[in-house]
């Protein structure tokens, strides 16, 4: 299972069930609280499995050679496609150091006097710069968390006065390291396509010459009570594709299979890539858009990124043509701008994919 991959030293969320008792004076404040379940909070579900979520050697698979050894991973990867809807991929081609300069460029922002990275803050109903959750209704509960979301792609949609300063190291990483994924999607999508029987450049060309990437940097702090909260509550990425670089040390991400939950596990220098609900409408059902959250820690921080990758607003997506047959009938409309009407849906507590079945 890839959860034998977890390092010994990894904080989990099983740890939690040795915290003492805390006095209602210590609750965090009640817009963050998860009133009336216990879904997804810490301490209650602190000793779920490990998701045998399938481990891809990428390099393999980027040779095309139609070796044994690259039909065994492209085989995984179907797997992984239609049953978790996201995989770890190593042989990625990015280097150590840069990885670990990315977490740690993430931890000084965050560590930043709050000052410091209101410099950078999102405007009013808008998701772009530094922040929390966007406030959309007053009984909207709030997320364990702060953030710091960047438009990559295209350059031209670049606000760089939102770009960090500081650390000095920032800007210079980040360009560095988005191009580096941008070629890891461009496999991944290659990959996708021929699993499917597709195109090899299908899913690729759907997304256009102005797909949109956007980076999201995240920090969720310790929390006297990671039982009544979340970081991230659950939900759909309304992407394309996700990849998402996981604290090095510290747990905290589950994901939802057959209605049950499962821990993600750890391997440092691995890259989680996660399918989202725009893959899941083009490739009529097939891959699958998974529900994922995340917990809270009651002793150390974590942070994560991720970057995400959408098809061009303006690009009518729908369900590929030949993967729908009398077998499989159609199950999504034709539609463009999905980011808008998963934003749309979210205010009013719609769940976006049903919004678009046929």
């Amino acid at each position: 299972m890839a959860g034998d991959l977890a390092p010994a030293d990894v904080v989990s969320q099983s740890e939690q069930t040795q915290e003492p008792f805390v006095e209602e004076k210590d609750l965090p404040p009640a817009r963050y609280i998860i009133k009336g379940s216990t879904a997804g909070c810490g301490v209650v579900e602190s000793f779920l499995p490990f998701a045998s979520i399938p481990v891809i050697d990428l390099s393999l698979i980027a040779l095309s050679s139609s070796s044994k050894e690259e039909e065994d991973e492209l085989e995984k990867l179907k797997l992984a496609l239609t049953t978790w809807g996201c995989f770890q991929v190593v042989g990625h081609g990015i280097p150590t150091p840069l990885l670990d300069k990315m977490r740690e460029i993430t931890e000084q922002f965050f560590d930043l006097p709050e000052a410091d990275k209101q410099i950078y803050s999102r405007a009013m109903n808008d998701i772009e710069g530094y922040g929390t959750d966007p406030v959309l209704s007053d009984k909207q509960v709030l997320d364990w968390s702060e953030r710091l979301f960047l438009k990559l792609l295209p350059q031209s949609s670049r606000n760089l006065n939102l770009w960090p300063e500081t650390p000095n190291e920032f800007r210079g990483s980040l360009n560095e390291y988005s191009e580096k994924v941008k070629s890891i999607i461009d496999i991944v999508l290659g990959a996708m396509s021929r699993v499917l029987n597709l195109e090899e450049h299908y899913f690729l060309t759907k997304h256009g010459n102005q797909a949109l990437m956007n980076a999201r940097f995240n920090h969720y702090p310790t929390c006297t009570r990671p039982d009544l909260v979340l970081g991230a509550k659950a939900h759909t990425d309304g992407s394309g594709i996700s990849v998402l670089l996981q604290d090095k040390e510290v747990e905290g991400l589950q994901i939802s299979n057959n209605s049950d939950w499962f821990r993600v596990p750890i391997i440092p220098h691995a890259l989680l890539i996660n399918i989202g609900d725009q893959m899941q409408i083009m490739s009529n059902g097939m891959c699958k858009s998974p529900m994922h959250r995340v917990t809270a820690n009651a002793r150390r921080k974590r942070t994560s990124l991720v970057i995400f990758y959408l098809p061009d607003p303006e690009i009518e997506i729908e369900p590929a043509r030949e993967l729908v047959n009398g077998e499989k009938p159609r199950l999504y409309r034709k539609l463009k701008n999905y980011a808008a009407i998963n934003f749309e849906c979210f205010q009013n507590g719609k769940v976006a994919l049903e919004t678009v079945r046929l």
